[in-house]
């Protein structure tokens, strides 16, 4: 007669074996990240690394100005920290807090130059998502791994790697040799609108408003005024993004867009545009250093 196989410990032994590689493939991608920019795009690309547990830092500016405020972590500068999608971003006055606010499972944003959060991290990745639509200053040489983000990177010679941006079929294609495809300047059609339901002011100035992101607007409403000169909604919707009140602006500054689909319970997510290229630089991440 045959012996009886004891099927429990089999199982037992096989999941052992997958915890120990799941241990071991987690111990090789184990890397802290830098992300230059905590705005719209910013934020999607550290919820996303965040959220498969790499240790994110974000360097940030002293004034961002952010207009999708809601779903963005460089609120964190003004407000101490912010939430987005059950990720939790934390403000630090000084690199060596970095650690601590990774140890309780947070995201940690700093008013810093990543040069010198880097001497107390010891980054192997840096991502500039500040999306300026030109390199401001981003070298091969400032981490082993260096990713851009959009039109002004050449990968090989300003980074490793470039994400598409452009609202393409090649939207967060992981470029390894050239660059992305140039800004077209036409936001992204809402509900049939695209110039319309996003506001630029006329002149450089001071913005102020009263409004809050997610009420509803009609047109004709008078969304802020830039010194004395009234913004004006054209379409109707809701408020999905509205910069800060009391800030300098420039005349070609993103101030504020509608949601012609009024939906306002969708101005804390992160819109599928971001989403994309976070998947993206997620992509470049692995195959540059997931070995498994």
């Amino acid at each position: 007669m045959s012996r009886a196989v004891d099927y429990p410990a089999v199982r037992q032994m096989k999941r052992l074996v997958l915890e120990s590689q799941y241990k071991n493939m987690t111990q090789k991608i184990d890397i802290p990240i830098i992300v230059k920019g905590g705005g719209e795009v910013g934020t999607a690309v550290v919820h996303r690394l965040a959220r498969c547990h790499f240790r994110v830092c974000i360097s940030e500016i002293a004034s961002p100005l952010a207009v999708t405020r809601d779903a963005a972590f460089c609120e964190a500068i003004y407000e101490g920290q912010q939430t987005v999608e059950g990720v939790t971003a934390v403000r630090v006055i000084s690199a060596d807090q970095i650690p601590g606010v990774w140890k309780s499972g947070h995201v940690p944003i700093i008013v810093a130059p990543s040069e010198q959060i880097r001497q107390v991290v010891q980054a192997d990745v840096l991502v500039d998502a500040i999306m300026a639509k030109k390199n401001t200053g981003t070298r091969l040489t400032d981490a082993p791994f260096v990713i851009g983000l959009g039109p002004g990177f050449r990968a090989g010679k300003d980074a490793h790697a470039v994400i598409e941006t452009n609202n393409s079929n090649n939207l967060g294609r992981v470029i390894v040799d050239g660059e992305a495809e140039a800004n077209t300047g036409i936001p992204i059609p809402v509900g049939g609108y695209s110039y319309r339901r996003v506001f630029h002011p006329p002149v450089d100035g001071r913005f102020t408003s009263d409004k809050k992101i997610g009420i509803p607007v009609k047109p004709g409403d008078i969304i802020g005024y830039v010194d004395e000169r009234p913004i004006s909604a054209e379409i109707g919707g809701v408020l999905r993004g509205l910069i800060r009140s009391g800030v300098k602006v420039k005349k070609d500054t993103k101030l504020a867009e509608i949601d012609p689909l009024c939906r306002p319970e969708d101005c804390g997510l992160i819109r599928a545009l971001p989403r994309a290229i976070g998947g993206g630089v997620l992509e470049a991440i692995l195959n540059r250093f997931n070995l498994g």
